[in-house]
């Protein structure tokens, strides 16, 4: 009986299958394409790799040396200038060995040191998890590459040669770095437009992660390319013995899928391999843009278009730069056909991205470059989101979110393309056209029409954002936007407004409590202060208040401090702490048992979120009552100026109608349904828990009174937890 092969079986026959690489191969590819003396230089540089690495080997007990040759070798082929090929074959010293930053920029430039140590790690004992590590190496590297592009590319590199040679390493370990290149590395080839280094990862990766799946699939694509030969090769004569007749020269290949993104299709779309395997794919390569419209039109004279389904990349190129015609035709007995029509150079832009062309090999002008000119806004764009992201875990987050697959485009008034990602709504544009147009968002207008901020746009849409000084960002709008520069810009807000009312918030608790032993905080002096703020390893005051009102810091402890007395407390009590409802992000309400004025309330000091008020009657807080520092006398001010949310259920007889009345009854009560929950008892009856929106008791009151006066209501009751 014949074993079945392994993963790291059939990972290590691939890292056996790969050529063994000499620094004469990576000389010979490169004298194709630079001076001897940047050849050199290469050269040199990979003596001094070899004899930083000197007695390190790799798991599969291969000189080390052997990996950033590699690494070279693939950028290399990419045809990318000498500094770049010289960090990718010392990318490792300052990580792996005792050579520091310093020695690189006098041995070699201070270009090739950036470009190092872009793509250098960490500390591993400076971090408390795997997550936070992963974060923090990827928000370096990031902010290196918004430097110089090029430490994302020789990151990519060393990326995909360490993925081609994982089968030496633990089972885990192998699923981990397969998991963080289709999450991360994979998306960025594909933003960076590198097509064929996003396809190779992820063929990589899902063979690690899935591979009886990917043998399965594999298999199955290898039968079927067999059966398609003949309609293939039929539908390939038509489209030639037609340009011919219209005098046009092309390259005709028959495209196939890459077995993950076929993956995805069937998992995505719930389809089987044969559903997806129906539709015939082509890409005709032609010599310039005319032709490449000239060919569309042959193709759609020669089968019949689905309207629906026609893209065109070439006047609104995708975010990447990616450009190219799209279009779906019926062809022989109706077999669906996609066809992709792009010049030879949208071909090489396809397939190699910001790597095609390279600005430092040719020396072309940055603004000519369209492709670099879009990664360099994107790369602007991760620089804004990391200034904004409290932390890398909320960056890496971010950074996700950012990894789009798809996209929408969309005008401004003045004709403006944006690229969005599909999903996204008028916040997002808002965001997109610039930071300070999202704060101060308040509606838009789609063509002469009015729509909500919530609002998900629609290719080909003109979008108009109004806006006004007083307006702010909502809380509400983190639970629709869908980019990370809109989620960034709202959490960072979010987070300085709430620092706001931490402050005013804290300052009015130490002054209650200052007030136990008679005294004033304007009458504390300054150099007191100043000792507690140093007791508490804090920079200013401010801070100290900050922590007070988030509930990070015992008041009574700060209180004691400042006022020199450290005794036990009279029974004198500081007068309760007034709420309005107007206090802002640091006093919230609990959503056990909803209080509203008139309510007897008490209030729990909560760590990060300030104060939570509750009903003194909450069940929820039972196990709590015994953490007397934690609890806080609060009281409802003489005037409150906000609505608060109250649920109530309703009972009432299963009649055609009954929700309209009941709704127009609270309408009529000055108040609004937040959310309906109908539940139905049997034939008969129904419970009807309402979410609504009442200024106090008094006005429950009434809006009780008024939806009792309704026939078929039965029974009214307030919830409580």
């Amino acid at each position: 009986m014949i074993a079945k092969p392994t993963v790291a079986s059939e990972l290590a026959l691939i890292h056996e299958a790969e050529p063994k690489l000499a620094i004469e191969d990576l000389c010979f590819v490169t004298a194709n394409y630079l001076d001897s003396s940047q050849v050199e230089d290469i050269r040199r540089a990979y003596f001094f790799a070899k004899q930083a690495h000197e007695g390190q080997f790799r798991r599969s007990g291969e000189e080390y040396i052997t990996h950033p040759l590699a690494v070279a070798h693939v950028l290399a082929i990419m045809h990318m200038d000498q500094e770049c090929i010289m960090a990718g074959l010392l990318h490792d010293v300052i990580e792996d060995t005792k050579v520091s930053r310093e020695e690189l920029a006098a041995e070699f430039s201070e270009e090739v040191a950036l470009l190092v140590d872009g793509v250098s790690k960490l500390a591993k004992a400076a971090f408390e998890t795997q997550q936070q590590a992963q974060a923090e190496n990827l928000r370096k590297m990031m902010l290196a590459m918004s430097q110089d592009i090029r430490v994302i590319i020789v990151k990519l590199a060393d990326r995909l040669h360490n993925m081609r040679t994982l089968g030496h390493l633990p089972s885990e370990k192998r699923r981990r770095i397969a998991n963080e290149t289709l999450d991360i590395y994979a998306p960025i080839a594909q933003r960076l437009g590198m097509n064929l280094m996003r396809c190779e990862l992820e063929e990589l990766g899902f063979h690690v992660l899935h591979p009886i799946r990917y043998r399965v699939l594999s298999d199955a694509v290898r039968k079927a390319r067999g059966h398609r030969k003949e309609v293939v090769g039929q539908i390939t004569a038509s489209i030639l013995n037609r340009m011919e007749q219209e005098g046009i020269v092309a390259d005709i290949q028959g495209r196939e899928k890459d077995l993950y993104s076929l993956y995805l299709k069937m998992i995505a779309k719930k389809l089987s391999f044969s559903e997806v395997m129906d539709v015939y794919a082509f890409r005709i390569v032609v010599d310039d843009v005319d032709t490449c419209y000239r060919m569309l039109g042959i193709v759609h004279n020669l089968y019949k278009p689905v309207q629906s389904l026609f893209k065109d990349y070439i006047a609104i190129p995708k975010a990447n730069g990616y450009q190219s015609l799209h279009t779906v035709v019926f062809g022989p007995h109706g077999i669906p056909i996609e066809v992709q029509i792009r010049s030879r150079d949208m071909d090489q832009m396809a397939e190699a991205g910001v790597a095609a062309h390279w600005l430092y090999k040719t020396g072309e002008n940055e603004g000519s470059n369209q492709s670099h000119r879009r990664a360099r806004k994107w790369l602007q764009g991760i620089l804004e989101m990391q200034k904004d992201s409290g932390d890398s875990v909320e960056f890496l987050e971010n950074l996700k979110i950012d990894l789009f697959p798809e996209e929408i485009y969309v005008f401004s008034p003045k004709g403006e393309i944006l690229s969005l990602p599909r999903g996204a709504t008028a916040v997002d544009f808002a965001y997109a056209v610039h930071s300070d147009v999202g704060n101060n968002c308040v509606a838009a207008r789609i063509g002469r029409s009015l729509v909500p901020l919530r609002t998900k746009l629609q290719t080909g849409q003109t979008v108009e954002i109004i806006t006004a000084k007083i307006s702010h960002p909502n809380p509400d709008w983190l639970n629709f936007v869908t980019t990370a520069k809109a989620r960034t810009n709202i959490r960072h807000y979010l987070k300085q407004l709430q620092n706001e009312d931490a402050v005013i918030l804290g300052r009015q608790l130490l002054i209650k409590n200052l007030a136990v032993f008679d005294t004033k905080l304007d009458d504390i002096p300054k150099q007191r202060i100043a000792d507690v703020v140093t007791e508490f390893e804090l920079d200013n005051f401010i801070q100290v208040l900050e922590d007070i009102g988030l509930g990070n810091r015992a008041v009574l402890q700060v209180a004691q401090k400042l006022a020199h007395n450290t005794s036990s407390l009279d029974n004198e009590n500081p007068q309760p702490l007034m709420i309005a409802g107007t206090e802002g992000m640091v006093v919230d309400f609990g959503r056990c048992c909803r209080p509203i004025p008139g309510d007897p309330i008490h209030g729990y000091i909560s760590a990060g979120r300030g104060i939570v008020v509750h009903r003194v009657d909450c069940k929820t807080t039972l196990n709590l009552r015994d953490q007397h520092e934690k609890w806080l006398d609060v009281m409802w001010a003489p005037e409150t100026e906000r609505d608060f949310s109250v649920e109530i259920m309703v009972n009432a007889k299963n009649q055609r109608g009954v929700l309209a009345t009941i709704a127009a009854a609270v309408s009529e009560s000055d108040s609004n349904i937040d959310n309906v929950v109908i539940v139905e008892r049997d034939s008969g009856y129904s419970d009807l828990r309402l979410t609504i929106e009442v200024l106090d008791r008094q006005h429950l009151a009434r809006v009780i009174r008024r939806l009792r006066r309704i026939e078929m209501v039965e029974r009214i009751t307030r919830l409580k937890q």
